[in-house]
């Protein structure tokens, strides 16, 4: 049972790393499953509640963190709310195809919207041009976070 909550904890801490920069996998989440089984495995000696309380804040905080950097990259490039919409429904799209469409359905959602509510090219390639700006942000900011919580359990594992 303790080998298959350990394999399980690393398991979900490695796709939890890998959901940060695939949109369709709640990577947050599973980093904080992951890490709870972990614990769970040892019996919560080595990584116990403060760690877990650590683990849970860094994953409300990427979860932010992708929100504003989205939200932020598109409205800096001037997407209006149907921009946004198009994001939306172009991620919902692209998880139709797979690994390209995920990364490329919202920037192409975002500019299909922007043109058909005001057709100028300019302005719909900067909206498009702004979602994929602030997902790339917004994944940097994850992964960095992720490492840090990486550092929080191994930490609490060694010492």
């Amino acid at each position: 049972m303790t080998l298959a909550l350990y394999l399980a904890g690393l398991l979900l801490v490695g796709l939890g790393i890998a959901g940060l920069v695939v949109p369709a996998l709640p990577g947050a989440l599973f980093l904080v499953l992951g890490v709870v089984l972990i614990a769970w495995a040892e019996g919560f000696q080595r990584i116990g509640w403060p760690t877990i309380v650590v683990t849970l804040v860094l994953a409300l905080l990427m979860t932010v963190v992708d929100w504003v950097a989205s939200l932020l990259g598109a409205r800096k490039m001037g997407a209006s709310a149907w921009g946004l919409a198009g994001a939306g429904l172009g991620l919902v799209a692209g998880l139709f195809f797979g690994l390209p469409g995920i990364l490329l359905g919202p920037p192409v959602g975002a500019f299909a919207l922007e043109y058909a509510r005001d057709p100028e090219f300019k302005r719909a390639a900067r909206a498009g041009a702004g979602v994929a700006i602030g997902f790339l942000l917004g994944t940097a900011g994850k992964l960095a976070l992720a490492a840090v919580l990486v550092g929080v359990l191994a930490w609490a594992w060694f010492f």
